[in-house]
């Protein structure tokens, strides 16, 4: 058997992030993982470029039962932190857009600098162990297919469900279903959504164009508004639009789009002697959608008359156009999973179980979502320093 301050399941982000953090305090840390390669999830982010953080990240830009509770760890670790470590390993990077961070090289590049400060902090890592148990008794015990590890404290940092083909178990659930603590329901989160057949037939022939709009979705408590860009498939909708409103999206609700936000598209033809026809409606919407969506919209909602009662009914329909999709795209193309372990099971300073000492959940795994754009990064960042520096 052998012994350490510290185990760390899952050496992905907040699972490296956890491990070198503790062992900069002179912790003894060991670091498993199932998959052959640390960090894996983290080549496949931002198109390879790996989105490390968002420079307007805040406690707002997250969804969870307990809105709160993501508020201390990230005003303790925040995106200047992650910055200055980037920056300290001489790692090119640039603003996309909304404050989006990336690499100019590669995501490897961000790997790297965890494994380069994992192993200047002393962490041991073992890769390629499958976890068959672990209990509790004098500290931690974590039978493995490499041997039997005993510790002090057990960080928990094995992620979601999403993105199944990259490793994704539920390891992590059914250890704080274990240890008797409750699970926020989980559910795909960033994912695209899937018609129904009528909306499909209706739509889906228009796969590959995008439009901007504002996506609103949720119920009331939870209700958020993106204004991005939205991509038809050939299944249903996507893009970073779609994403975002989809965290906040259950099933059988409606979510509401605006085609074109803020702008009075059909004004042009409330002016004196204007044409008002399919055509003039059509010409209207071209400035604001590809032409083949302006002439599907046109030709599903032009109204019987042209009277301006008819036009402002056209307009309104513009910008709230309802759809209840029949579900997403599921975990294998979801960019995170929303839910996880309840917060109220966790000290939001430590990430410590309250009813387990030396037991912690950090990262995708605990019930704190973040937007598209880095957020989730510096959540990972952020709750694994918390636990790092209570271990």
């Amino acid at each position: 058997m052998h012994t350490f301050d510290v185990v760390v399941l899952g050496a992905g982000a907040a699972g490296m992030m956890a491990a070198l953090t503790a062992g900069q305090r002179g912790r003894s840390v060991l670091l498993l993982d199932h998959a052959d390669k640390a960090g894996k999830k983290i080549l496949i982010s931002g198109g390879g470029r790996c989105n490390f953080t968002n420079i307007h990240c805040r406690p707002e830009s997250f969804l969870s039962e307990n809105p709160h509770f993501a508020k201390s760890a990230l005003a303790r670790y925040t995106p200047a932190d992650f910055i200055a470590l980037v920056e300290k390993h001489g790692i090119r990077y640039h603003e996309k857009t909304l404050g989006q961070l990336f690499c100019d090289r590669s995501a490897q590049d961000i790997v790297n600098l965890l494994k380069q400060e994992c192993a200047e902090a002393g962490v041991q890592t073992q890769l390629n162990t499958t976890i068959h148990a672990v209990t509790q008794r004098s500290g931690f015990r974590i039978e493995t297919s490499a041997g039997i590890f005993q510790s002090t404290s057990l960080i928990v940092a094995t992620g979601g469900l999403s993105i199944p083909r990259m490793g994704a178990t539920g390891l992590g659930y059914q250890l704080a279903q274990q240890f008797g603590l409750r699970i926020v329901d989980c559910r795909p989160g960033l994912v695209p959504l899937v018609f129904s057949a009528h909306d499909r037939d209706q739509w889906c022939d228009l796969a590959g164009l995008s439009a901007e709009v504002v996506a609103t979705s949720g119920a009331q408590r939870t209700r958020a508004s993106f204004r991005e860009k939205m991509l038809i498939t050939h299944r249903g909708i996507s893009g970073p639009a779609t994403l975002q409103a989809s965290s906040y999206w259950r099933q059988g609700q409606p979510i509401e789009l605006d085609l074109a936000p803020g702008i009075d598209v059909l004004q042009p033809l409330h002016q004196r002697n204007a044409r008002r026809d399919q055509s003039a409606a059509t010409l209207a919407i071209r400035a604001v959608l590809p032409t083949r969506l302006a002439e599907r919209w046109v030709e599903l909602h032009q109204p019987a008359d042209w009277t301006n009662p008819s036009l402002a009914v056209m307009e309104q329909q513009l910008h709230t156009w309802r759809i209840t999709p029949a579900g997403t795209e599921g975990y294998e193309k979801a960019e995170v999973t929303a839910g996880g372990v309840d917060t109220a099971e966790l000290d939001a300073r430590t990430m410590q179980s309250k009813k387990v000492p030396g037991l912690y959940f950090i990262g995708e795994v605990v019930d704190v979502t973040g937007w598209l754009g880095g957020y989730n990064f510096q959540w990972a960042w952020a709750s694994a320093t918390s636990a790092g520096n209570a271990v």
